[in-house]
């Protein structure tokens, strides 16, 4: 007599706000995953539309299906509503989500397949999928030979979907998604995993639907929403203090990267005169000394300056 062997529960968390619109194409994706040990905790961030109906309905259905309102004592946003899911889990992986992101049919098996012992994360690719045309747009790069520096960069990019983790590697850490940023959660977080030096797999396949869209982080930068900038800059400067000793990480690009960012920032912020320009400029400033470019650190001085006082300067932002 032969024995199948129990494969091990993958655990899928879902943050959702106001989603209810796009989540259940979401949730169908899991429906379909050939890999079937799995449960599936939708944490609800406070929405004001039908999820709470929506997501009874799949729980009713599909006893997998697992939802919860983020409490009250918690604070707002996706990475709490991430980390009180994981405290609900109980698999032995770990896979969190997006609530409009779509999963190929194989995306968690395939990554399960290669677990070994001692494997800690299977990472795979994400594609931008334009969802009204039914069309690829990119794909994004999983592989280097420097991954903390190309990250750090955006040359690699695993976004918050595309690694399943062993939950006894995550169970080590600190703490898990920083509850303090907004913008560049996920970069975060996967920053600080790398920093540990996890036993990683790579899977150069694209079994993730990424979906852009109006109110994607991308185009919330774009339509200036100075709180994911300042955000952004707060994880950027986080991420300096975290590196500045580690001899063997090299971070001249680094530094040039994050200051054309902040210059960016700090102009847009300076000609909507958006009390965000100050804490954008210290960014710019710290990254500037940080790469000795005090020629940069002069401009930026005399822009923010000008203007602040006649509101004009932008020869000193160009180059």
């Amino acid at each position: 007599m032969s024995f199948e062997k129990v494969k091990p529960l993958v655990s899928i968390i879902i943050p959702t706000y106001n989603r209810a619109h796009l989540i259940g194409e979401t949730l169908d994706s899991i429906i379909e995953q050939t890999y079937t040990n799995w449960e599936c905790i939708v944490v609800d961030d406070g929405s004001t539309d039908i999820t709470e109906e929506l997501l009874k309905e799949y729980c009713n259905k599909d006893s997998r299906f697992q939802y919860y309102n983020r409490p009250n004592e918690k604070v707002k946003g996706p990475s709490s509503s991430r980390n009180y899911g994981f405290e609900q889990t109980k698999g032995e992986y770990i896979n969190w989500f997006d609530d409009d992101d779509l999963m190929a049919p194989n995306a968690i098996k395939d990554r399960i397949d290669l677990f070994e012992a001692d494997t800690d994360v299977v990472i795979c690719k994400l594609q931008y999928y334009n969802f009204l045309e039914d069309k690829i747009i990119d794909e994004t790069n999983i592989i280097s030979y420097k991954p903390i520096e190309d990250y750090l960069i955006g040359d690699v990019t695993y976004f918050v979907s595309g690694p399943i983790w062993k939950r006894s590697f995550l169970e080590q850490q600190n703490y898990l998604f920083d509850e303090t940023i907004s913008n560049l959660d996920d970069w975060d977080f996967n920053l600080r995993m790398l920093y540990v030096h996890p036993n990683l797999k790579l899977l150069n396949l694209g079994l993730i639907k990424y979906r852009i869209h109006d109110d994607s982080l991308t185009r919330q930068l774009i339509k200036e929403n100075f709180e994911e900038m300042s955000s952004e800059c707060k994880a950027r400067l986080k991420h300096l203090k975290l590196l500045l000793f580690k001899r063997n990480i090299n971070l001249k690009n680094y530094y040039k990267f994050v200051s054309a960012r902040s210059k960016n920032y700090l102009l847009r912020a300076l000609l909507s005169k958006n009390d965000k320009k100050y804490y954008i400029f210290i960014t710019l400033l710290v990254f500037q000394l940080m790469s000795y470019d005090f020629i940069g650190i002069f401009r930026a001085s005399l822009g923010f300056t000008s203007y602040s006082i006649i509101n004009k300067g932008y020869i000193f932002f160009k180059g």
